[in-house]
């Protein structure tokens, strides 16, 4: 039976049991909560190795890169790719909005409302002040994973410059460091293949946790909480497919890469993502599956997957703007073209700013709504259905991270395609 297991591609696994939780917490309700436990036990070891990995993967990929003039070709291309599909996301998400009025004629007297979060107004100069680690181990203790990025890259630039002058020094030099720095980033790449092996043994612990998340989420929503909100659900699933199959995969198709491979290939980090709606807790899976299934290079996938884990939030970008219309058409609010260049803006630097938490995309709302005149009061009607559209957001975030890794890896030869188009038998 455990042998059948294991020969077993771990993303059937998973699938099966993503179906398996689903008709479980529908059979179970409310009953389902208490196997959450199992849940929460795996996103706690997942979120175990956020910090480690993070730090190690990246010192270890920047010092790999070994040039950094390198290492701003990966960069510039993959923030430029960031940006464009964030803001095709928000159009999308406020065509969608328009279409479809989402908040026309809903009879809002038995929805159960949230709470409603204070105003946060967006600063861009606290954003900046907060990507700056001016305490390395607090940022490490809180898992501030922007902070922890920067943190990790300059880690990685002084290996490489003080590697250049140790190389420029010459054989005859003498000094008691010589060999050194060299010696320190053997030992962070050490580090990083070390928890890339633990990522590996957790991973198998991934069906039992999606599983139990599943069942939880279905048997406490139920199908009551949704029904009430459901075209705004659907437009937000919707908004989130078409970004998938239609924006990625073109992205894809110019790269010229095994598309059947590709989500074959992230089918473990999209179910994890999926089931626990937060970024952060897939980024070990997501490192694994870009490395090990689609075949990207680990210098250029640590440094693009940790980077997008943060700043890439293609389907809470587009919810944001989908979000604000429906709030708009519920209290009859009339938004001018002026309104919406100021949503896209704002939606595609909140979704920066938004924590790959699950709830973040909540967060950002009260400085959309603020700045364009929509009640705060919309967040309350949308917080309870908005877990199981943040695990849909999550997902596509996820993807989104994936297909931008494997764009620029493939721009810069960094990928090996071969491996990526075999990701089916994983």
């Amino acid at each position: 039976m455990f042998k059948a297991w294991f020969a077993t591609p771990l993303w059937a696994r998973v699938l099966l049991a993503l179906i398996l939780g689903a008709v479980t917490g529908y059979l179970w309700g409310p009953g389902a909560e208490s196997i959450k436990i199992v849940g929460d036990l795996f996103i706690d070891f997942i979120k175990m190795l956020i910090v480690p990995l993070i730090f190690l993967s990246l010192v270890s990929g920047v010092t790999a890169i070994g040039d950094l003039g390198k290492l701003g070709s990966v960069g510039w291309r993959a923030i430029l790719l960031f940006v464009v599909t964030g803001q095709i996301a928000v159009w999308l998400g406020l065509g969608l909005g328009t279409f479809f009025a989402p908040g026309i004629g809903l009879d809002t007297s038995g929805i159960e409302m949230g709470p409603v979060p204070e105003p946060a107004p967006f600063e861009w100069r606290e954003m900046l002040r907060s990507m700056i680690p001016v305490s390395p181990v607090k940022v490490m203790a809180d898992v501030n994973v922007l902070p922890l990025i920067v943190f990790s890259l300059l880690v990685g630039i002084g290996i490489l410059l003080a590697k250049r002058d140790e190389d420029n020094e010459g054989p005859d030099t003498p000094g008691a460091t010589r060999g050194a720095v060299g010696a320190v980033a053997r030992a962070f790449d050490a580090g990083a293949v070390i928890f890339q092996k633990i990522t590996m043994v957790i991973m198998e612990l991934t069906p039992f946790g999606v599983f139990a998340l599943i069942a939880w989420v279905v048997g406490t929503l139920g199908l009551d909480a949704v029904a009430a909100l459901g075209k705004l659900v659907a437009l937000n699933y919707g908004g989130c497919v078409l970004i998938i199959v239609v924006m990625y995969v073109f992205i894809l198709a110019l790269s010229r890469v095994s598309i059947i491979g590709f989500f074959r290939g992230m089918i473990d980090a999209i179910a994890v993502a999926y089931s626990t709606a937060s970024s952060s807790a897939t980024l070990p899976v997501t490192l694994r599956c870009t490395q090990r299934n689609l075949g990207v290079t680990r210098p250029t996938s640590s440094f693009i997957v940790s980077l997008g884990s943060t700043i890439n939030m293609d389907g809470t970008a587009m919810y944001l703007g989908l979000a604000t219309l429906f709030g708009a058409q519920i209290f009859g609010v009339d938004l001018s073209w002026a309104d919406y260049g100021m949503i896209a803006l704002l939606a595609t630097v909140g979704s920066i700013g938004a924590a790959g938490i699950p709830g973040g995309g909540l967060v950002m709302m009260g400085a959309i709504f603020t700045a364009v005149g929509v009640p705060l009061e919309t967040i309350a009607f949308v917080a309870g259905v908005d877990r199981i559209m943040d695990m849909m957001r999550t997902a596509t975030n996820v993807t989104g991270d994936a297909t931008v890794t494997v764009a620029t890896a493939t721009m810069l030869g960094e990928i090996d395609k071969a491996e990526l188009a075999s990701a089916d038998d994983v």
